[in-house]
């Protein structure tokens, strides 16, 4: 059986730079960071009091009050986004193609919002007051389902959790399923909304986020060496990849096109990473080879660099490993260091960030490199955004439990 080659011809974003691809990719470019204080819930009885949220993000420009009510705030990130995502692929679902078309989308935290509020109705008033539609509004698959109701898709459909590898497993999921053959375009990506007090004072306990309240747009510094753990975001994105002859044939035009998709784990620790990378190096080695390309060949790797000590130190190893001397001549660049980290949404963000870059041949830079880590010494296109010929790219979502992911691109021709 002959693989399928596979395009991208749609982005759909939601993000704490911004509320679509071009505002978020005007933002990056100009090393605008999105964190700031935390206004979704009052956060001073809390050590950590800075977040990435989705800043002027109001449902009812995308959807009616009804369905908002009826929907988490993950889910209505993904209705937005999929409105900018159909808009610009220009895809269209009929009873012709319905079919052939599905939906592969995750989160790693589900409905963690309506899951809070809903427990304490039920603490406060009892299991009978409690909302009939809250299985329906929490679950990890329902931006998939949501995707489908709004579109008429009917193809294969479902949802992913990978902790932050979630948004990237999810695309590469869906990209195996149209090289396959099993459909001609899916829509997929990755969405998360865990800026909850919950959320917010588990991942503190974990002593895995900054504490850097006094100044929030330095809080997230990647491969810095004053770095205090990662800054939680909100948002996501939705990426339309369609088998190219099933969209040459309908006029689309591709953005970029997909090579491969590799995925490995550690196997080592329930949340901290395989010290020496070597879990990560390998994935990145899959997913070079299975796009058919050399270690020279990469042009951009945007990594997936959190800003904590542990796991920053650990993927410039693994990226030593699979680069070998070429690691050294690569571009990389954290743009968490501007949005944050989107936890399951950050895969699908860094997709549309890849694409990006490919389309404009620019880098976005890693923010708030002050002073590098002795460690961490690669080329991180440090503060400032850089010209670059970019084609070949790789992405990296590292996450919990020792998921690796690694997606390949590049620029279609």
């Amino acid at each position: 059986m002959s693989l399928k080659r596979v395009v991208i011809t749609g982005l759909g974003v939601i993000s704490p730079v911004g509320l679509d691809a071009i505002t978020m990719w005007q933002a990056l470019v100009n090393g605008c960071s999105g964190i700031a204080p935390i206004t979704l819930f009052d956060a001073r009885d809390f050590d950590v009091r800075i977040a990435g949220e989705a800043h002027g993000f109001d449902p009812l420009n995308y959807m009616p009050a009804k369905d908002a009510r009826r929907a988490d705030r993950f889910t209505q990130f993904a209705i937005a986004a999929l409105q900018e995502a159909l808009a610009q692929s220009r895809l269209e679902i009929n009873a012709h193609n319905a079919y052939d078309v599905g939906a592969i989308v995750g989160s790693g935290m589900g409905g963690i919002w309506t899951y809070t509020e809903e427990l304490n109705v039920l603490n406060e008033k009892g299991p009978r007051r409690v909302n009939p539609f809250l299985i329906p509004t929490i679950t990890v698959d329902v931006p998939a389902v949501q995707v489908a109701l709004r579109t008429g898709a009917q193809g294969p459909n479902h949802g992913v959790a990978s902790a932050c590898a979630t948004g990237a497993d999810a695309i590469g999921e869906a990209f195996e399923t149209i090289r396959r053959g099993h459909a001609k375009a899916m829509i997929t990506g990755g969405f998360e909304a865990a800026v909850t007090p919950i959320g917010i004072a588990a991942f503190d306990r974990m002593r895995a986020l900054s504490r850097r309240n006094d100044d929030p747009p330095a809080a997230s510094r990647p491969f810095d060496a004053g770095r205090d753990g990662f800054v939680m975001s909100e948002g996501g994105a939705l990426i339309v990849l369609e088998d190219l002859d099933f969209a040459l044939a309908r006029g689309a035009e591709p953005l970029a096109e997909m090579l491969s998709y590799a995925a490995t784990s550690d196997a080592v620790h329930l949340t901290a990473p395989d010290v020496e990378g070597i879990g990560a190096a390998h994935c990145m080695g899959l997913a070079i080879q299975r796009a058919g390309i050399q270690p020279e060949d990469v042009t951009y790797l945007n990594a997936h660099g959190t800003s904590t000590l542990s796991g920053d130190a650990s993927e410039t190893r693994a990226i030593k490993q699979a680069l070998g001397a070429y690691a050294y001549r690569t571009p990389i660049s954290s743009t968490k260091s501007m949005t944050g980290h989107l936890l399951g949404g950050a895969g699908a963000l860094e997709t549309a960030i890849c694409v990006l870059a490919i389309h404009n041949q620019l880098i976005p830079p890693t923010i708030n490199l002050d002073q590098p880590d002795p460690g961490c010494d690669l080329d991180y296109t440090p503060n400032r955004a850089r010209q670059a010929s970019v084609d070949a790219v790789l992405s990296n979502s590292l996450g919990f439990g020792g998921h690796n992911t690694t997606l390949a691109f590049r620029a279609y021709r």
